[in-house]
């Protein structure tokens, strides 16, 4: 299953907070578990993104696409630049199959 396929089952299920200021507010606070960002995100974000994610165990991935196509694997009309997953829910997005 493809990580859009992912993406979509864990906001279905789950628990999670789209856009880079939220996504960033749960880093800090540790209760984001996976960071996604597209591959278009601003450098100065996906730095922060990263330093958060190490502080806090979080594991951040690069989505293949950019904030258009993230937006549209998250069932959204707008574009996002990142998302942080809180609770995968019925999704396996955290685990090494996840990955794929």
């Amino acid at each position: 299953m493809e990580l859009s396929k992912k993406i979509a089952q864990a906001i279905a299920t789950g628990k999670v907070v789209i856009g880079t200021e939220r996504s960033l507010k749960a880093l800090k606070q540790g209760r984001a578990k996976l960071v996604i960002v597209a591959a278009n995100c601003a450098p100065e974000a996906l730095e922060d993104a990263k330093y958060y994610a190490s502080l806090g165990g979080a594991e951040l991935r690069v989505y293949d696409g950019d904030s258009t196509s993230l937006g549209l694997a998250c069932g959204k009309p707008f574009s996002v630049d990142m998302l942080a997953v809180l609770d995968p829910g019925n999704s396996n997005i955290l685990s090494a199959e996840g990955r794929r």
